[in-house]
């Protein structure tokens, strides 16, 4: 269920991606853009799209460790600690 929602996100957001390099595209076909200006403006925009997806994924994995955290499921460290204790 996670997988699949991780999945729809990154289809949307590299569809969204598409659609704006396709506009920036059009805009400097039709002279209304210059080239530096779009490559910059696509530039600035992946920047920040990586700086979103990697905010996204600390807040994820917070969330995550968060939810199993309160469901009570052991951790690899919890495991180990136990394997170490019966040895």
């Amino acid at each position: 269920m996670i997988r699949d929602i991780l999945y729809t996100g990154i289809g949307a957001a590299v569809a969204l991606k598409e659609k704006v390099e396709s506009e920036v595209k059009k805009l400097e076909d039709e002279g209304k853009i210059k080239k530096a200006d779009a490559k910059s403006f696509l530039e600035s925009i992946e920047e920040k799209g990586k700086a979103e997806e990697e905010k996204f994924k600390a807040n994820l994995k917070s969330t995550l460790k968060e939810v199993l955290s309160e469901l009570g499921v052991a951790t690899k460290e919890d495991i180990e600690k136990l394997k170490e204790e019966l040895k």
